[in-house]
This record gives structure tokens, C-alpha cells and sequence, in this order.
């Protein structure tokens, strides 16, 4: 026992809040994994235990990921942050020529040797998001400064962007939306960020012509169609209108685990609807308390924004937390149908491999920064409580 306690009061310390946050994000993942691979099992012959065993490694190699990398200093992700990008963008390069095509996307490589995928997007938005944190501090003294400090910047948010648009807008939308928001945090001007919106919108309208000229190279028809049968009734919402029935038959406690009907009719239930089934089995109720593990993990992002001595360590981790706050709402809204169907999975719920993985390299990223403000709290508290001594024993004599 108190090797345990040892463990939690070493290891731990600094971070037990967002431990406790990720402990229930897996405990949930595994029960709505399980809950959901109905719609897996019923075309094939596997049994729901078996897909629950084949999700449950990725959740504790998670776990130990983050534990890994909660452990090490952060300040060596501003070291390989270069590395990091250059690598990225040789990545989702190798993607568009060789990747894997799924649903007519190539999002996916597979790993020699072992035959697993990964979607390179996931590393890729880490990498630039770290990447943007590293540079942002650096040119602080000439944060103002369009050519020393904005154009360096610019350029890796716009390449990063555009090779991920083609096969997957949602993740370089939502990775633009963030780096917009590190920019405004890192005190970038305004008319800068409004440059950069403007080079934004010409880069997506170059990508909607090339998918005009080559369909196959970007998938337009696909962004098309999900608008337009967003705002049109009579469109092809089966999906959506599935999730919005689910959430329905929730109302406010839900009708209980592994109870629910609609996951025998959404399509990828357990990836990008896993919330309308969550919302179905545990009621509004649980729907407020997933919504409130996301809010509380972008509180205590901005708590270690305002605690942390560093830049890099505020913006790497405002980045990396809004990223996953924003891909939860974005998963949410679209059960909802507040917004047009995206593809987007809900961080630490959904099956999936790279993406839960690489969610945990985030989280223990956050955790790092975390452990480092505490570290450098206590060694506040324990200079003062010195001090304080060495104050009393020069008044006693």
C-alpha cells in the first residue's frame, strides 16, 4: 500500500486532476466500445467481448504513453519541434501518393512490418501545434514584427493545412481554427491573423477548384454533399437523424448500459456517433457530466497557462487542450445536428487506434507542464517557509 501511495505521490503529483480526468475518459471508451460493437460484430463473426479486448491494449498503451511522457521535461518537445514538423509534412506527403484509401480518403500508411495504420493527421497536428508553441516564444521580442516573426510562422500553418484539406478538411479546419487562437494568445496583431485568414480561404478555394479538375485528389463532391444535405431536409441525414432519435430516447437518466437500440442502426456508431449512444444509455445526465470532463480539462488548461513561468509551456498546452476540447464539441454537435457531418471522433471515447494514442501523447504533454508549475511551486513555498525560518531564529536571538 504504500508502495502504491509512494507511486501516486511521485509520479502523479502535479497532474492528479487530469489523471483522474483520463482514468474516466478510458473507463467510458470501454464501456461504450463494448456498448457499440454490435454494429461491428453483426457483419462478421467476431463477438463483442473480442472487439472490447481488441480496443482495451490501445486504451492501456495510452495510458502508459501518457504516464511516459508525463515523466520527461517538456522543454525537450521545443528541442525536436523542427524535427517534429519536417517530419510531419515528409509523412502526409508519403499519405497523398501511397497512403491507404478508406472511403475514398487517404488518410491512413501502415507500419511495416507489424500491419497496423495510423492517421498521419493526428501526428501532424501535435507536431505543428508544438511547433507554433516553440516559435511563438522564441520571437516574443519581435512577436510584432511581419517578416521576423509572422512569415516563419505562417508558412508551416498554411503547408500543414493544405496537405491535410484534401482528404480530411475537418482535422486541417479545426487544426487552422487552433492556430489561430495561439497566434491571438501569443499577441501576433490583429491584421496579421486577418493575413492569414485571407491566405486560408484562397488556399481552400485553390483546393475546390484542383478537386473540380481532379475529383480524385480532393474531395469536394464529399464536402458538397454533406452541406447541402445539412441545410436540405430531404437529404440523405440518416445518420444525424438516428443520433437526434437516440439522444431523444436517453431523455434525462438514460435507458441504461448496453440497452441501446440505435446503435444497431447508426453507422459507425462506435467511432464518429459514439456520443448520440452515450447520450442513449446514460441520459442527459451523463451526457452533462462528458460534457463537464471536457470543460474541466480546458479550465485547468488555462490554470496552467496563467501558473506557467514559460511561454512554450502555455501555448503548447492552450494548443494542444483546445485542439481536443474543440474535436469533443465538434463530435457532439454534429449527434446533435448543429453542424454538417464531419468525421470527427470523440477524443478518448471512440474505437481507434492512432487516434487515442496519439490523444494520450497530448495529454501526457499536458501533463509534463503540469508537473513541471507544481514542481516549481513547491520549491516557491519551500524558499519562503526557509526564509521565514531563518527569519525567526535571527529575531529569537
Amino acid at each position: 500500500m504504500n508502495a502504491i501511495n509512494s507511486f501516486l505521490e511521485n509520479e502523479i503529483r502535479g497532474a492528479k486532476f487530469l489523471w483522474a480526468l483520463i482514468i474516466i475518459l478510458s473507463l467510458l471508451s470501454l464501456l461504450a466500445v463494448y456498448s457499440t460493437s454490435v454494429a461491428i460484430t453483426k457483419y462478421n463473426t467476431d463477438s463483442t467481448v473480442f472487439v472490447l479486448f481488441r480496443h482495451l491494449p490501445y486504451v492501456v498503451l495510452g495510458l502508459v504513453i501518457a504516464w511516459y511522457i508525463g515523466n520527461n521535461d517538456y522543454i525537450i518537445f521545443n528541442r525536436f519541434a523542427p524535427f517534429m514538423l519536417l517530419f510531419a509534412i515528409a509523412l502526409l506527403i508519403f499519405t497523398m501518393i501511397g497512403g491507404i484509401s478508406v472511403n475514398s480518403a487517404k488518410r491512413w500508411i501502415m507500419i511495416p512490418f507489424v500491419n497496423i495504420t495510423f492517421q498521419v493527421s493526428d501526428f501532424a497536428k501535435i507536431a505543428l501545434i508544438t511547433y507554433l508553441a516553440r516559435s511563438i516564444a522564441a520571437k516574443q521580442e519581435v512577436i510584432k514584427n511581419f517578416r521576423a516573426a509572422f512569415v516563419p510562422i505562417l508558412l508551416p500553418v498554411l503547408i500543414v493545412c493544405g496537405l491535410i484539406a484534401p482528404s480530411n478538411f475537418s482535422t486541417a479546419a479545426l487544426l487552422f481554427a487552433c492556430s489561430i487562437m495561439m497566434l491571438i494568445i501569443g499577441r501576433i496583431k490583429i491584421k496579421y491573423i486577418f493575413i492569414l485568414l485571407g491566405l486560408g480561404i484562397v488556399l481552400f478555394g485553390l483546393l475546390v477548384y484542383i478537386g473540380q479538375i481532379f475529383p480524385e485528389a480532393v474531395r469536394v463532391s464529399t464536402w458538397v454533399n454533406r452541406i447541402s444535405d445539412f441545410f436540405n431536409p430531404a437529404g440523405d441525414n440518416y445518420q444525424a437523424d438516428q443520433a437526434k432519435i437516440a439522444i431523444a430516447n436517453g431523455e434525462f437518466f438514460g435507458v441504461g448500459p448496453g440497452k441501446s437500440t440505435l446503435r444497431n442502426f447508426i453507422p459507425y456508431a462506435y467511432a464518429d456517433f459514439i456520443f448520440a449512444i452515450l447520450c442513449e444509455e446514460y441520459g442527459l445526465f451523463g451526457a452533462i457530466v462528458l460534457i463537464g470532463i471536457y470543460m474541466s480539462l480546458m479550465g485547468h488548461c488555462f490554470f496552467i497557462v496563467k501558473k506557467s513561468p514559460k511561454a512554450f509551456g502555455s501555448l503548447l498546452t492552450i494548443g494542444l487542450g483546445f485542439s481536443i476540447v474543440m474535436q469533443a464539441i465538434i463530435n457532439m454537435a454534429v449527434s446533435l445536428g448543429l453542424v454538417p457531418v464531419t468525421g470527427q471522433t470523440l477524443p478518448y471515447i471512440s474505437m481507434g487506434g492512432s487516434s487515442l494514442l496519439f490523444t494520450s501523447f497530448a495529454f501526457g504533454m499536458i501533463i509534463s507542464v503540469s508537473k513541471h508549475i507544481n514542481t516549481i511551486q513547491l520549491e516557491s513555498v519551500s524558499s519562503k517557509e526557509e526564509i521565514n525560518e531563518e527569519s525567526n531564529e535571527e529575531d529569537s536571538h
